[in-house]
């Protein structure tokens, strides 16, 4: 039986490509913004239910 391993990332001697630094970036720019959204449409009874403020939305957003 064989297997495909998608996540491993091609590149020269272990060294990662310009192009995969700049798609992580864009790519946690991206998560942090879909999560500031979502946290921003909650109410702030629905934000104290799971323990947070409207000030947390930032540092939780950034968080990985």
């Amino acid at each position: 039986m064989s297997a495909i391993d998608t996540n491993r990332i091609h590149g020269g001697a272990g060294s990662i490509g310009i192009g995969s630094k700049i798609w992580a970036t864009l790519s946690a720019w991206n998560d942090a913004r879909v999560t500031r959204n979502a946290l921003s449409r909650l109410s702030d009874r629905e934000l104290d239910d799971i323990g947070l403020c409207r000030g947390d939305i930032e540092r939780i957003a950034r968080a990985r």
